[in-house]
């Protein structure tokens, strides 16, 4: 049995962290589908910018969007919808297997607004609404000025993927966020089954620390975190404030690791698949993870607990892994920002050489 298969029958959702329309194209995401478990995906504005760069398979959607008085951004999102429409269709089947639990595509709000509350909320409910699929989650940044727009967008019944988390202090309020907006729409008597995950970013801790710790630290910290964010999951959904919601006919914000590529060639390629495995996550992983999980990973156990030890050992190094997050957060947040500039570059590019053709 492939190690993707033993993933999903432990009780974790195997989505794919990428998105290109010769995915759609050529079935290859169908055969995911089919032959490695994958029941969901994600993009963000880096999966894009490569997407375009480096195929000239938007071209044709380009010249339409051009002759339709479309650019920039606006162009952006026409290309964006169309391939997750066509994804979401491919995983709607599961969608409704699972009871809306499964089957979900995600799609981000420009990075620009991350630090702008009104704005994100806006662009959330006019992408959700454009998309027109059930099974499309908006992602929003966990930043301080993004857990407001989290809470609303919850509370208009916009499902949401809570991205860009580095700890579990930042899950907690990611969490709270969506708790409070489906609170609000029970006190309003609306329906609370909204759908959300809370993605928290594992790999980027380790490449941060790398020169920074010794050897025998080297590719634990990502992990570490995972853990100690696991166990604050758990411990809130166990919480009365949560079944309270569950009770209500809410549904549990589920959490997801993403980040998930080993970025260190001396380690397993993978390591933070086999190292994550829990029921009722997500995992996320690029296109080359979940190939190599598929041909030799091996999933033979669950998430160990939390420990103490593991983040004092990093404490002893000088790891101020408080501090650290929010650096980590702020420098998501600006990678993000960047790679939405140089996409926007990439279309005015393409564009230009479109035209002049």
């Amino acid at each position: 049995m492939k190690a993707t298969q033993q993933l999903h029958d432990l009780g974790q959702s195997l989505w794919l962290d990428n998105i290109t329309r010769g995915l759609l194209i050529k079935g290859t995401l169908r055969r995911y589908i089919q032959e490695f478990s994958v029941t969901g995906l994600t993009s963000n504005p880096t999966i894009f910018d490569h997407a375009l760069r480096n195929s000239r398979e938007y071209d044709h959607g380009i010249q339409q969007k051009l002759q339709e008085g479309k650019s920039g951004e606006a162009l952006f999102f026409e290309l964006a919808i169309e391939d997750l429409r066509q994804a979401a269709d491919l995983f709607r089947p599961i969608y409704d297997r699972t009871n809306r639990v499964d089957g979900w595509v995600s799609l981000e709000v420009s990075p620009l607004l991350a630090h702008d509350t009104a704005a994100t909320l806006a662009a959330a409910r006019d992408l959700h609404a454009r998309a027109g699929r059930p099974n499309l989650f908006i992602k929003i940044p966990g930043t301080k000025e993004g857990l407001p727009a989290i809470e609303e967008a919850i509370f208009w019944g916009v499902p949401v993927n809570v991205t860009l988390l580095f700890s579990a202090a930042q899950y907690v309020a990611a969490a709270e966020a969506y708790m409070r907006g489906i609170e609000r729409r029970i006190t309003a008597g609306l329906n609370p089954d909204v759908g959300s995950v809370a993605s928290l970013f594992v790999s980027r801790w380790d490449v941060a620390v790398a020169d920074k710790v010794p050897s025998e630290l080297r590719n634990q910290l990502g992990i570490a975190i995972a853990r100690e964010t696991y166990e604050s999951y758990r411990s809130l959904l166990d919480s009365p404030r949560s079944q309270r919601i569950l009770n209500a006919g809410a549904r549990a914000q589920r959490l997801l690791f993403a980040s998930t590529g080993t970025k260190d060639p001396q380690a397993s390629d993978t390591l933070y698949v086999q190292a994550l495995a829990a029921p009722f996550t997500v995992n996320t992983m690029p296109e080359a993870t979940l190939k190599a999980l598929a041909d030799h990973g091996n999933v033979s156990e669950t998430l160990h607990p939390h420990s103490e030890d593991e983040l004092a050992r990093f404490a002893g190094a000088g790891i101020d892994t408080r501090g650290m997050g929010l650096r980590l957060q702020n420098e998501g947040a600006a990678s993000f920002i960047k790679s939405w500039k140089e996409l926007l570059q990439c279309i005015a590019d393409k564009t230009e050489t479109l035209k002049a053709a």
